[in-house]
Parts: C-alpha cells; sequence; structure tokens
C-alpha cells in the first residue's frame, strides 16, 4: 500500500520513439500495454471534488481501490497522499461503494505501459484524447532527473491531472458528453493547443 504519490506528467508528440529510447537506457518493461478502466466516485453533492480529493476504482490486470489527498506543488511535481490496494472483485467493490451512498460521477479510460528505469516507474499512457508519459518516483530531484535522461522539456510538463484535462476541453470545445472514454473522443481530432499543452518531446 502506497501512502504518498510524486508524480509529473508530459504531453508526448512520439510515444513510439520515446518507447525505443526507454529500452536503449536498459528501462525493463513491468506491464505490458493494458486496457484500463477507471471508475470516479463521488458523493451526490461532489464533496470530494470540491475537497480535491480522488475516491477511484481501476480495473486493468487487477482491481485497485484508491484515495488521492489534495496535492501540492513541490519543485514542478505533483505530491499528494495516496491510499492504494488490490482487491479481488472489481464488481463487488463497485456495489459496496455504490451501497455506501457514493455515485459514479465519471468513467476514464486508457491504455498504459509500464516501464522501471533505475527504480523509478514510468508510465507510457494512450487517452482518448493524446498520449502522455508520467513519471512517478521517490522524490522531485529523482524525477528530473529521470525526466531529463528521456530528453523531455521539463518546462512542458503538464500539471492537471487527465481528469481536470478532460474538464477543460469540456469547457473549451463545449463537449455534451461526461465520460473519458474512446468512443467519446472518435470522431474528434484534438491537436496539442485544444488541451492547451505542448509537446514535451520536441
Amino acid at each position: 500500500m502506497k501512502q504518498e504519490e510524486a508524480e509529473v506528467k508530459f504531453y508526448i508528440k512520439d510515444l513510439q520513439s520515446l518507447e525505443a529510447r526507454l529500452r536503449s537506457l536498459g528501462a525493463q518493461l513491468t506491464q505490458p500495454r493494458t486496457f484500463e478502466q477507471n471508475l470516479r466516485f463521488d458523493t451526490p453533492d461532489k464533496e470530494l471534488a470540491k475537497g480535491s480529493k480522488v475516491l477511484r476504482l481501476r480495473r486493468d490486470l487487477q482491481a485497485r481501490l484508491t484515495f488521492k489527498g489534495p496535492s501540492e506543488d513541490v519543485d514542478g511535481v505533483r505530491v499528494r497522499k495516496e491510499i492504494e490496494f488490490v482487491l479481488a472483485d472489481f464488481q463487488a467493490a463497485r456495489q459496496l461503494l455504490l451501497e455506501l451512498g457514493y455515485l459514479v460521477s465519471m468513467q476514464y479510460d486508457k491504455y498504459r505501459a509500464v516501464y522501471d528505469l533505475l527504480g523509478v516507474q514510468i508510465s507510457l499512457d494512450e487517452l482518448p484524447y493524446g498520449n502522455f508519459l508520467e513519471v512517478e518516483g521517490p522524490d522531485p530531484a529523482t524525477i528530473h532527473t529521470i525526466s531529463t535522461m528521456l530528453g523531455l522539456n521539463w518546462e512542458a510538463r503538464v500539471p492537471e491531472s487527465y481528469t481536470v484535462l478532460f474538464e477543460q476541453i469540456q469547457v473549451r470545445l463545449q463537449l455534451n458528453f461526461n465520460d473519458l472514454i474512446f468512443d467519446n473522443f472518435a470522431n474528434l481530432d484534438l491537436q496539442p493547443s485544444d488541451l492547451n499543452v505542448i509537446p514535451a518531446d520536441e
């Protein structure tokens, strides 16, 4: 069970080239490209969101329940309390949360491959609105070092979460759907400017 999360994310234009660079640096694949379904839960009056807290049920190779507290910026890295553990039954956990009075506030999906480079977790994420890389490590200095090794532009890092980016796109493009799933974006051709980000690998 993790107790704290320190991470930074980048928008990536060429995910395949970055994956090749990871391998050339000796990174080890710890999770092959896997489809991931996430359900965000909240109270009917959105108390968790109002407090910048997250309650998430995830299903990929396992089922996991995660709580995240409010985040703070430490040397350009997002740091927040995180409690996460593995569950035996995704559907049973979903039903339990519903019985406790929580509602599914949104679903978001992605494909994720995970590498380990010098003890740092690097996730290659394909979302409905673009590709990203997350670097998660023990402290901001280590994360900065790994990002430099990968040739990423530190100033291009994305401070927002994937769901906050989605909320911003909803407003900017006047989208009329609430789930960040691939079917909803099938006919949309989004550019980095639509997300208000710049590629970190250019």
